[in-house]
C-alpha cells in the first residue's frame, strides 16, 4: 500500500512532513528516493519540526550525516550520494548508529537499498513543477489515516 500526496509549495511540503514527524517513533528509518532538488532536505526539515527538534536542517552532502538531538530522540540525516557498498557504509560508521532508539532519514537511499532493514519506510519525492511535489509513502501503512 502506498500513500500519495501532492503539495503545492515548499511550506506545504514541510507541513506534510511535520504530520509524518509527529507519528514517527524510535526505530523508524525513512529512505528517500528522488533526484537533485526534489525536496528531500525540505521534507526532512518538516520531519525534524514534527519531532520537536526545530527546523534548522541542512543537507548532509559533505558531512555524510547531520544529527538533530532532542531530549528523548535524535534524528540522523544521512546523505548516501557517494556511498554505494557495504564497505563504504562500514567506513562511514553507518552500522554503529543506535537506530533502534532513534530515527534515521536517508537521502540517496537507492545507493544502499540492499543494506536497509525490511521495516524501512520509503518516501519518493517527484517534482511536478517548480513548487509542486508528488510525495509517495510506501511501507508506512500506520500513517494512512493521517491523509484520508
Amino acid at each position: 500500500m502506498s500513500i500519495k500526496i501532492i503539495t503545492h509549495s515548499p511550506q506545504e511540503t514541510i507541513k506534510t512532513a511535520e504530520k509524518l514527524g509527529v507519528l514517527l517513533k524510535a526505530g523508524d528509518i525513512i529512505a528517500y528516493k528522488g533526484g537533485l532538488g526534489a525536496g528531500k532536505t525540505t521534507f526532512t526539515r518538516g520531519i525534524a519540526s514534527g519531532l520537536g527538534l526545530g527546523d534548522c536542517v541542512s543537507s548532509p552532502t559533505f558531512a555524510l550525516v547531520n544529527e538533530y538531538r532532542g531530549d528523548n530522540i535524535t534524528l540522523y540525516h544521512f546523505d548516501m550520494y557517494r556511498i554505494q557498498t557495504e564497505e563504504g557504509l562500514e567506513s562511514a560508521g553507518f552500522f554503529d548508529y543506535p537506530f533502534d532508539e532513534n530515527i534515521a532519514v536517508i537521502e540517496w537511499s537507492e545507493n544502499i537499498e540492499d543494506f536497509l532493514p525490511k521495516h524501512t519506510i520509503y518516501i519518493t519525492i517527484n517534482p511536478i513543477s517548480e513548487n509542486e511535489r508528488e510525495i509517495i509513502i510506501e511501507g508506512g501503512e500506520r500513517f494512512a489515516d493521517t491523509w484520508n
